[in-house]
Parts: structure tokens; C-alpha cells; sequence
């Protein structure tokens, strides 16, 4: 019999008990996030801890099985709430430390790496690893915080934006791996929440558009693709390069065309799985559909009903 346990520290503060733990951590998004939900109320007295906690303490949440703890989450308070009768703590990854306010700037025909680097000039101790880089015509930083501004690159980009070990990184999505793991439909998939769909890649008829703009407000687009189908549009108004339009419009158009599942798959605690995970998907009764996947997002949701991990797959690399 497997029984849970957890670990969560907040500052110097051990919680507890704890009624809900909901973790994100998904490469499409511009950071992990986690939300711990405690009850109002404990042994029919109010819990207080507000005044043991406040918001840049330091987070760390394992979870797992029996004696086995595993690190799921490490980041920083960023709001406390206290409604419903229940308290929730809303939590950030590393990228925290990038929520600080920068003077106004314009960029022109200015790298992405010289704009980050801008911002290190005011976020002090980080070094930066990029190897997705591209121009822009014009960039505006106007009442912004550093966040903001990796915000708006990675929406409209789409690179992968992490902090490790006080290094900031950003690469395009599916050349890292992080892990790999193995599921199984016979052993470690949940039928339950499970939502696939085995598509070949003949049935995947997506046109891709990435629209930009010049310096006079003319709409500049490039598109790559199958007409047909769905249509994408990936706007990115600082940018009328058609070379660079070009090149991020078969970026999106790749990560979307491809023969095998889409959709998620929901398992438990163990085995482990992150984002950025190769996922090798078995299934003995139509061997024809195994495969490997780029894990885009995985959420783990813990509680006293049990835990789950939901594992969305991205393109199939293998």
C-alpha cells in the first residue's frame, strides 16, 4: 500500500497540513507556478500562519510515497490569499527575482540577447544562456518589469525561458531534453482523465502565418504550411524581417505536423515526469502507436483523494 507524505517548507516555516497542492510547469509558458490551499481552520480554531509567511519567502514542495520524497517545486511566495474559508499561497519558480521594475527604454534593430542583457544591467547575479536569437525591428520597454519583458518575447517567440543556478536561459522548445520516462497503458496510465487522439500526419493540415510589422505600420507576413486545415497566426508586431517570419512560422508549423497522439495523458506521483521530459508512450494492443513525445506541460494535483500527475504531450520526436 502506497501512503503519501509531503515536505513543504515556506521560509522557516513547515507546513503542517495542507488540503490542496496544485503544481504547473509547462515550456510554453513563460514560468512554473504552484498554488498550496490550506484549511481555515484546524482542530475548530483558526489557522494563522499569514504572520509566519510573506510574500519572497523561499519554497520548496516534495511529495511522494511512503518514505520517498521527491522535489516538485522551488520557488518563491508571490500572493496570499485568505477567502472562502480556506487560505491560499500562490507561488512562482526562479524567475521571481525578474519581477523588479526597469527604467523605460526603445530598442532599435536590437538583438534579443542585447535586450536581456539590458535587463541584467538591473536584475543583479544572473547570467544569461541564449541560443534562440533574432532581431527586432523596434522593441519598447514602457513601465515594465523584467518579467514583463521575457513575458512578451516568449509569447510572441515562443522559446523556452528558464532560471537555473542563477543562469537564465533561453533556447528554442524541443532541443533540450531534461529526463526521459517510460508509459505504459498495461501499468502506469490512468484510463481515467486520459484525453488522446492518434492522428497521421497526412490529417494534419495546418497553415502557420507569422505577421509582422515595418517601421511604417506595413503589415509584413510569411506563412508555411498546407492550406486546407487550421490556420495558426503567429503575430510579432516588432519584427518585418521575411527571413525571421519565415524561420518562426516553420517553428510553429513542425511543433504541430507530425504522425501520432495529441493530447494528455494522466498518471500518478511515480514515475516521475517534468516538462522539457521525453515520454515514450507503449501500448501492447496497437503496438503500431508507440512512441516518444516532448512533454510540453505536466500538473500535479495532491490532496487527500490521492495524486496525480497530468502529462501533455507535444510532438512525437521518436
Amino acid at each position: 500500500m502506497y501512503n503519501m507524505i509531503y515536505d513543504i517548507r515556506i521560509g522557516n516555516y513547515k507546513l503542517a497540513m495542507v488540503e490542496q497542492v496544485t503544481i504547473t510547469k509547462s515550456v510554453e509558458k513563460l514560468s512554473d507556478t504552484a498554488i498550496i490551499t490550506l484549511p481555515g481552520t484546524a482542530y475548530n480554531k483558526a489557522l494563522e500562519i499569514e504572520d509566519k509567511i510573506k510574500r519572497g519567502d523561499s519554497v520548496t514542495i516534495q511529495l511522494g510515497y511512503n518514505k520517498t520524497l521527491v522535489t516538485e517545486f522551488e520557488g518563491f511566495v508571490d500572493k496570499i490569499k485568505n477567502d472562502g474559508g480556506s487560505l491560499t499561497i500562490e507561488i512562482e519558480d526562479n524567475l521571481f527575482a525578474y519581477k523588479e521594475s526597469i527604467p523605460d527604454e526603445e530598442f532599435k534593430n536590437e538583438s534579443v540577447r542585447n535586450i536581456i542583457a539590458y535587463l541584467h544591467t538591473y536584475i543583479k547575479g544572473y547570467s544569461l544562456a541564449c541560443d534562440y536569437d533574432f532581431s527586432y525591428d523596434s522593441f519598447v520597454i514602457s513601465n515594465a518589469t523584467a518579467y514583463d519583458v521575457l513575458k512578451k518575447i516568449q509569447e510572441e517567440a515562443k522559446p523556452n525561458v528558464y532560471v537555473k543556478n542563477k543562469t537564465l536561459h533561453i533556447h528554442p522548445q524541443y532541443i533540450e531534453t531534461f529526463g526521459r520516462v517510460i508509459y505504459d497503458f498495461a501499468i502506469n496510465i490512468d484510463a481515467e482523465g486520459t484525453e488522446l487522439t492518434y492522428k497521421r500526419a497526412e490529417d494534419r493540415k495546418i497553415l502557420v502565418v507569422a505577421e509582422g510589422k515595418d517601421s511604417n505600420g506595413k503589415v509584413v507576413r510569411a506563412e508555411y504550411g498546407t492550406t486546407g486545415g487550421d490556420k495558426i497566426t503567429v503575430s510579432i508586431p516588432g519584427v518585418s524581417r521575411k527571413e525571421t517570419l519565415t524561420q518562426l512560422a516553420k517553428e510553429a508549423h513542425t511543433q504541430k505536423v507530425y504522425e501520432g497522439f495529441e493530447g494528455s495523458i494522466v498518471g500518478w506521483l511515480v514515475p516521475y515526469c517534468d516538462a522539457g521530459y521525453e515520454a515514450t508512450i507503449r501500448d501492447h494492443e496497437y503496438e503500431y502507436k508507440n512512441g516518444t513525445y516532448y512533454v510540453t506541460e505536466v500538473v500535479v494535483e495532491f490532496s487527500e483523494s490521492g495524486g496525480k500527475r497530468t502529462v501533455k504531450l507535444g510532438k512525437k520526436i521518436k
